[in-house]
């Protein structure tokens, strides 16, 4: 990302951000009644969806069935319209494929999965609307959609990306970031314990210049752990107050 223009002389990108700001966050739970877990996020104008079903019985083949621990079953989809290109196959291409592997590493890192053996977790992430971070807002928008269904986790999972402006680290890209052409780092943490649940990089990226992109992305992690606990307690309050009716 060597692009001046990402940066200004005084320090703001080109949505009025500071580089280790995030983009502003809303969310809410509990967003469909027939699942077992649901939520929605927008970061920016990134909209994810994400819903969860069990722990239930396997589907499908019971040969399937893991003696230790819960299967955890991952869908990662675009909708056709969360671009400006037209996709023809939201559920079907390779680059949805490949985010379905990532989505299912990620929280086979932080679901307690040894609780529920021979059962199966699924996880259902849509976007919406992409507008950079696709990948994160559907892994944020996961956690509290686990956290809905009452799944023990280990943390939270938060989710967020970073890259380099010459020299400056920028948190939480949006799509021109992205597109600039520099490295991209993807960064899945789990907060309390600072456990990585997942790091990818869009490109090379020279060691020097690594820490303080890692940094960039796990700053940017706490912050969004800090909006994602407001939202839970909020929901919290909701079950409660539903309840004492």
């Amino acid at each position: 990302m060597a692009a001046p223009e990402l940066l200004s002389d005084e320090g703001y990108r080109a949505d009025g951000r500071r580089p280790a700001e995030i983009r502003k966050v809303r969310a809410r739970m509990g967003v469909f009644e027939q699942a077992d877990g649901s939520a929605y996020i927008e970061q920016g104008n990134t909209k994810a969806l994400a819903v969860v079903y069990g722990p239930h019985e396997m589907r499908g083949s019971r040969g399937k069935a893991l003696p230790e621990r819960a299967l955890v079953n991952c869908q990662f989809s675009m909708a056709t319209f969360s671009t400006g290109e037209r996709r023809r196959r939201p559920h079907g291409d390779r680059q949805a494929g490949e985010l379905v592997l990532l989505l299912r590493d990620t929280f086979e890192a932080a679901i307690l999965t040894h609780l529920f053996p021979r059962s199966q977790i699924d996880i259902y992430v849509q976007i919406l609307q992409a507008d950079g971070g696709t990948f994160c807002a559907g892994v944020n928008a996961a956690t509290l959609a686990l956290m809905d269904a009452g799944i023990p986790m280990r943390d939270y999972v938060c989710a967020s990306t970073a890259g380099l402006a010459e020299d400056a680290a920028l948190a939480d890209l949006s799509v021109p970031e992205e597109a600039a052409g520099g490295p991209v780092l993807a960064l899945a943490l789990l907060p309390a314990g600072g456990q990585l649940a997942q790091l990818q990089l869009s490109a090379r990226l020279h060691q020097e210049r690594l820490p303080r992109v890692l940094e960039a992305a796990g700053a940017a992690c706490r912050a969004l752990h800090a909006v994602l606990d407001r939202v839970v307690r909020q929901r919290l309050r909701e079950v409660a107050a539903l309840l004492g009716d």
